[in-house]
């Protein structure tokens, strides 16, 4: 909790990368969440790893042993037979209970536009999960524009544009595909202050969430929002309720958090 504020984490990642010699162990996740004040986390795998099932088994164990800290995801290599594919999604949601399934077209080659991959949305879909899918590096794939199809496609499954078109380059487009899919949402990570200001201007704050990606980028991810002049309603939007409205218990965390700031000055460090 920061400032009598609930955090939610909606984008990070636990396991080995293969693509960039990353490890991040849950002891990891933990000891950076307390440092910065983080209640919790969506732990998702990295997107090239060596075992997709023995990372998700990784952070399923996490979740289990903290399910107060952790929700998980999965990230499934898509280029498999459809039926192992929605079989591992399945086995995430009913062994583990994770809350999203994410796709990253950046290293997975996924067409967004292409019916031949519906599957990969009927998987989240079938399971109640969130379809988080990556967006900015890994362009044409990673257009925040081509989410709008499979969007309207599957107007039921809640899909969030990680990064929100990545660094502020295509958050126009981001904007845009939430403006016209009101069932898309938008995370923050990487774009600077700027930025958050201009998605805010158009897409309302219980579409929008934090996000950190990456360890070191924890901090300012956090904080970016905080120096912003925002509505203490919204900032709590950002902060965790968005999220937590997708991903976790959404009354019991803002409960928690509104007794606590009644309780709380505002003006001190974490708690």
């Amino acid at each position: 909790m920061l400032h009598g504020m609930t955090v939610f984490d909606a984008h990070t990642h636990l396991g080995t990368a293969l693509h960039s010699g990353r490890k991040r162990t849950v002891d990891d996740v933990l000891r950076d969440m307390d440092h910065e004040g983080v209640d919790q986390s969506l732990v998702i795998p990295f997107p090239v790893v060596e075992d997709a099932r023995a990372t998700h088994d990784e952070i399923g164990r996490a979740v289990l042993r903290y399910p107060d800290r952790l929700r998980g995801a999965a990230c499934i290599p898509p280029f498999m037979p459809e039926r192992q594919y929605r079989e591992e999604v399945r086995r995430c949601r009913q062994e583990y209970g994770f809350a999203a399934l994410k796709l990253q077209p950046q290293y997975q080659a996924v067409n967004p536009l292409s019916a031949r991959f519906d599957y990969v949305f009927e998987s989240a879909l079938e399971s109640g999960m969130v379809m988080i899918c990556h967006t900015g590096s890994g362009i044409p794939f990673a257009l925040p524009s081509l989410f709008m199809m499979p969007a309207r496609r599957f107007p039921e499954l809640r899909f969030v544009l990680s990064h929100c078109g990545g660094g502020g380059i295509l958050a126009g487009e981001a904007i845009v595909a939430a403006s016209f899919c009101p069932n898309i949402y938008l995370e923050t990570s990487t774009l600077m202050p700027n930025h958050v200001l201009e998605v805010l201007a158009h897409i309302a704050a219980d579409r929008v969430m934090m996000g950190t990606d990456l360890s070191e980028c924890m901090h300012t991810e956090i904080h970016k929002l905080l120096g912003l002049r925002l509505s203490e309603t919204s900032l709590r939007m950002l902060l965790a309720g968005t999220a937590l409205s997708l991903f976790g218990n959404a009354d019991a965390a803002l409960a928690s958090s509104a007794s606590s700031s009644a309780t709380n000055d505002g003006v001190g460090g974490t708690a």
